[in-house]
């Protein structure tokens, strides 16, 4: 897409928002002088720490047992 102008962009707001969402980048320009792009937002994920509960609760013994078989078949697509 061609630099618009900041008139054009205020005027055509949703139709750029569309266009950014649809895949396109946007970029707005002051007197032919691109200032801004218009993309996707893209969100953060937060860095995932290891050991943020450690000493919270405790994993009970029993959670290494085997299943029984009526709730594995249940896993392996056989119900």
């Amino acid at each position: 897409m061609n630099p618009i102008n900041i008139h054009e962009a205020k005027t055509q707001l949703s139709k750029l928002i569309e266009a950014v969402e649809a895949g396109e980048e946007v970029i707005i320009a002051r007197a032919g002088r691109p200032v801004a792009r218009l993309v996707p937002f893209v969100p953060v994920r937060p860095e995932r720490k290891p050991g943020l509960m450690k000493g919270q609760f405790e994993v009970p013994d029993s959670f290494f047992d085997p299943l029984p078989d009526d709730i594995l078949e249940y896993f392996e697509g056989k119900k």
